[in-house]
């Protein structure tokens, strides 16, 4: 998911680069949503873990 979320990202800026605001706009939206649903299921997983493991 991290790396759609680069994906996407790179494609913003080259959509930028362009002169293609639309695009580069909501290139940017989907790269910041996938990042933040990456940041919650990483740390959700962390926490998953050291419940799981225990003291």
């Amino acid at each position: 998911m991290l790396g759609y979320s680069l994906v996407f990202f790179i494609i913003a800026l080259v959509a930028a680069l362009f002169g293609f605001g639309g695009i580069a706009a909501g290139a940017t939206e989907i790269a910041k949503i996938l990042f933040f649903i990456f940041l919650v299921l990483f740390i959700v997983s962390l926490i998953a873990g050291a419940i799981r493991r225990g003291p």
